[in-house]
């Protein structure tokens, strides 16, 4: 048995099913589940069509490049998003089976587990995923605590230098989950520079790209950020990123990585031998998706008038900022005790949210989740404002029993 199995932590919904073990909800209200990233929104009828349309394709065998048409409408898509060159379809450009599975992936291609004790750095708190991949791959995640007080920038200048030096692979996440913060152009110069002299490679996570509050200011991306710093050749840069929130198509597990020609070519080697390619009959309905610009803006207006309602509610009785994009709130919970916190309100009001500890690790003597809740904005406009309401009653109750 592989012995890296035994370093995996529970996933934090496996916490939380432990956290809630033996309470029984209060009867009086109806459940409502803020807890999981899951988009609820309806899927487009087109994208459905497509997927009718092109059922012939369950009779052949995939490639691991997967087809042109869909290369093609990745790198066009890349092209028109982020106002930068068309990467090359054949080189730059790797259709995956949704972003999660390729960010495990990619950290077993490309950590070298003959060196010495390899060091991939990631956010804290953070998408487990990240944290598995290192392990499974033989390196020790090291975990750059994102603050408040430091704005959730990942502060790459408190990374002593014998750790970068053993770095192999920092995982970026922009906008970031749990925080919903977006890198801007000095995060991406800092990185950059450090990558070239410490020779790591960068993975950046950007399944949330298209979940923002103003359609004049899209989030800078990591491609687009390294045009703008003359590093067109995207070395040691590879991005992730999904149809799954942007097209609320979680189920056809779809999406691509881009960016560096000669790691995408090793990349798509390890994935030949690993049987990872996306069925032909979801490759066409991802190329609907992805030439298809007016569900994604509808997508955004529906998450905007959530926030809109939401966010004021929730930030009269605790901290609970806009965030730059994505669809969490990074509430703050008076008292300090998230656990606590999520479980009185699964026990009294019946609804569940993410305590921030359960998506951290205690590093260097902070746990930088704790005293946090993560609120995903997924449900229905009236069930997401049902549930604030809930909170807002919750945190009233603590404060006249105090």
């Amino acid at each position: 048995m592989n012995p890296y199995l035994d370093r995996l932590q529970p996933y934090p919904f496996q916490k939380l099913r432990e956290l809630f073990n033996g309470i029984a909800p209060n009867p009086q209200y109806t459940p409502v589940n803020l807890s999981i990233g899951e988009p609820k929104h309806a899927t487009p009828q087109f994208i459905k069509d497509a997927l009718i349309a092109n059922l012939d394709g369950l009779a052949s065998y995939p490639l691991t490049a997967g087809v042109e048409a869909l290369r093609h409408a990745i790198s066009a898509w890349i092209a028109r998003r982020y106002g930068i060159p068309a990467p090359d379809a054949g080189t730059q450009v790797l259709p995956v089976n949704g972003s999660r599975e390729a960010l495990f992936a990619f950290a077993q291609t490309v950590i070298n587990p003959c060196f010495a004790s390899p060091v991939v750095i990631s956010p804290n708190p953070f998408y487990q995923i990240y944290e598995g991949a290192a392990l499974l791959a033989g390196a020790q995640p090291h975990y750059l605590p994102t603050l408040p007080e430091n704005d959730y920038r990942m502060d790459f200048a408190s990374v002593p230098e014998t750790v970068l030096a053993s770095t192999q692979l920092v995982y970026v996440c922009s906008p970031d989950n749990p925080t919903g913060r977006v890198m801007d152009l000095d995060d991406w110069r800092e990185l950059f520079e450090l990558s070239d002299r410490h020779g790591f490679i960068i993975a950046a996570d950007e399944c949330y790209s298209e979940i923002y509050f103003d359609e004049t200011l899209p989030p800078l991306g990591a491609l687009q950020a390294a045009q703008q710093l003359g590093r067109s050749d995207y070395r040691n840069l590879v991005v992730f990123s999904s149809l799954s929130k942007r097209s609320n198509v979680p189920g056809m597990r779809s999406g691509f990585v881009a960016g560096d020609a000669a790691l995408l070519a090793k990349f798509q080697l390890y994935r030949t031998y690993h049987g990872s390619a996306m069925s032909p009959t979801i490759q066409m309905a991802s190329v609907a998706a992805w030439n298809d610009e007016a569900h994604v803006i509808e997508n955004r207006r529906l998450y905007a008038e959530k926030f809109a309602a939401v966010q004021p509610l929730l930030a009269q009785v605790m901290p609970a900022p806009m965030p730059d994009a994505a669809f969490y709130l990074w509430a703050q919970v008076p008292g300090g005790d998230d656990t606590a916190f999520a479980r009185d309100l699964y026990r009294d009001y019946h609804v569940t949210v993410l305590p921030g500890s359960y998506l951290a690790r205690d590093f260097a003597g902070v746990n930088p989740g704790k005293g946090f809740i993560r609120i995903a904005l997924v449900a229905a406009l009236a069930e997401c404002v049902d549930a604030a309401q809930r909170i807002h009653q919750l945190l009233e109750q603590h404060t006249s029993t105090n």
